[in-house]
């Protein structure tokens, strides 16, 4: 048996860990915490949780994992022996177990950590602090990959990490929960495998505003939205992160399910996709220079068409 309890951090491969670093706290007012630079890695809070950035030194930037912390009902030994009796090849490093999905994205499982003292246990807002500072996003939320592979996925996170599905769009797409949020993953099959984006809950749109105004006089652009999503009801803006190819969701009002949730099927359209309005560019799904010089002059919305992969502006 195996349950996850939560995500717990996205790690990142970064070409230069000091202007990674910066960037990610001024940017997204993310706060560093102490330790880690020995190790060639920076640790990255939005809060007073230990962190939820790993940025990591390497020469190819980009995803290196995410993890999950294991529910209080599940310990370390169940979560290995459930593991050793085949769902998956996994390894055992440091405390934690490691397996990888059928995209190769390698997923770290953490065991479960009781709160340090009885303060801890309250909610966020109610938590004394003297170092947590203001202008950050709330938490952590979720994670979202591309696949070539949606069946192999579903399988995956179902029965090997013991997710539980929470929505399907038509076939081009799965969202799984692992408590009341409406979803902590989601893949959507574009026919190839890509790290997506990493996505921040915010106190609301007014919170989101006042940082995607902030994001912008740092150069970055909205690579799609804000949204209404029908499917999790969430309003999202995606924000494009060029160093290390993914996107950043700033989110709030997600779905809260309930715990017998039966799964819906949404139909493949626009309005599951944005109550509000229009679907996504189709650079938004791409990370190669021409998809990004397209998004960020909209060469798309100005009604030039968007070359296929591997094809010249």
């Amino acid at each position: 048996m195996i349950r996850l309890g939560r995500i717990d951090h996205v790690g990142l491969r970064v070409r230069d860990l000091d202007e990674a670093a910066a960037r990610w706290c001024i940017q997204l007012g993310l706060v560093e915490r102490p330790g880690g630079r020995e190790a060639g890695r920076a640790y990255l809070s939005c809060n007073d949780e230990p962190y939820s950035l790993e940025l990591i030194r390497g020469d190819e930037p980009g995803l290196d994992h995410y993890a999950f912390e294991l529910h209080r009902g599940c310990s370390l030994d169940d979560a290995r022996s459930h593991l050793e009796s085949g769902a998956a090849p996994w390894r055992e490093s440091e405390g934690c177990l490691y397996v990888e999905d059928p995209d190769g994205r390698t997923v770290q499982l953490m065991p479960h950590r009781e709160p340090a003292a009885e303060l801890d246990r309250r909610p966020q807002h109610a938590r004394p602090s003297s170092t947590v500072r203001l202008g950050g996003p709330r938490r952590l939320g979720h994670v979202n990959c591309l696949t070539g592979d949606l069946e192999a996925g579903h399988r995956f996170y179902t029965e090997v990490l013991g997710m539980r599905l929470s929505d399907r769009l038509g076939e081009a797409g799965l969202w799984f929960h692992v408590n009341s949020d409406h979803h902590v993953m989601a893949l959507v099959d574009v026919g190839y495998e890509h790290f997506h984006h990493l996505a921040f809950e915010v106190v609301d749109i007014g919170k989101m505003r006042d940082m995607l105004d902030h994001l912008a006089r740092h150069g970055r652009w909205v690579s799609w939205g804000p949204t209404r999503h029908g499917i999790a009801g969430n309003i999202a803006t995606y924000v494009r992160i060029t160093e290390e190819p993914c996107h950043v969701e700033l989110y709030c009002d997600m779905e809260q399910l309930a715990d017998d949730h039966v799964p819906r099927t949404y139909p493949d359209d626009r309005y599951s996709s944005n109550t509000w309005g229009p679907l996504p560019p189709r650079s938004y799904f791409r990370f190669d220079q021409v998809a990004i010089d397209f998004e960020r002059e909209s060469w798309e919305t100005r009604g030039r068409p968007l070359p296929p992969p591997g094809e010249p502006a």
